[in-house]
């Protein structure tokens, strides 16, 4: 579904991305992780086609994103961060517009904006300018965006940031549900260790560019259960944040 093939980058003399090798199969959930400046915000906007690799390929669905761009991204729903929108529109508006770029038909747009207006929580706020919206109705704007025309992979960077508790919970099950029941493929950037265990199929860590590690929930669940280390320990040992030594002290303390 999604695969990296020695994909490097560099800004300057600065090298983000290191010979990566990564494979994402249909309808996983995985969770990337990694420290800031690891190389996950690169290796996001590379699987999203908005950078170029200075080497390497990066496949969608048997496609090189980088020779048929258009193609690959029809399947393909892009979430990031900082949500852009244009803030005169209402979000009925919105998502009218981004269905007029996938080239729906009419009433297929109405039905699938009705449906996710409704899921998002956004119904009773769909008339209103987003100028108005705070930051978690504009992150469910976004989101509503990239699920309009029905994606297979949904790429997906901090989605969970400005959102309350109750936000929180509701996208967890949207993103779950989609994997579980639609056979979505999610590749989540994330810097939320637990969400990350609690709800992804598999979990990688980047250090440096380097993918260091990888683990199924099913490892991490065993491994909890077995009293050996938990995902954050795990990431803390990896990254050089923390030696196994002062693990050791910090849990007898």
């Amino acid at each position: 579904m999604i695969k990296l093939e020695n994909v490097t980058k560099s800004y300057g003399k600065v090298l983000a991305l290191d010979s990566l090798n990564l494979e994402v199969s249909r309808g996983e959930f995985f969770g990337f992780l990694g420290p800031n400046g690891a190389g996950k915000t690169t290796t996001i906007k590379i699987i999203a086609g908005l950078l170029e690799p200075d080497n390497g390929r990066v496949i969608i669905n048997g496609i090189d994103i980088h020779k048929d761009p258009i193609s690959v991204k029809k399947q393909m729903g892009f979430i990031p961060d900082n949500p852009f929108l244009y803030e005169k529109l209402t979000a009925r508006e919105y998502l009218q517009f981004i269905g007029k770029i996938f080239d729906m038909p009419d009433r297929e747009i109405s039905e699938r904006s009705d449906y996710l207006l409704d899921l998002f929580g956004l119904a009773n706020w769909q008339n209103d300018i987003i100028e108005s919206y705070s930051h978690g109705m504009r992150q469910k704007t976004v989101m509503s965006g990239a699920l309009l025309h029905k994606p297979g992979i949904i790429v997906v960077d901090e989605p969970m940031v400005g959102l309350d508790p109750k936000g929180i919970i509701l996208i967890k099950k949207i993103f779950t549900n989609l994997t579980r029941e639609e056979g979505v493929t999610i590749f989540m950037c994330t810097h939320t260790l637990s969400i990350a265990q609690e709800i992804c199929t598999r979990i990688g860590i980047i250090h440096k560019g380097k993918l260091i590690a990888e683990r199924t929930a099913d490892d991490l669940k065993k491994s909890e259960t077995q009293d050996q280390k938990n995902l954050e320990d795990i990431f803390m040992i990896l990254t050089e944040e923390i030696s196994s030594t002062e693990l050791a002290i910090k849990k007898n303390i």
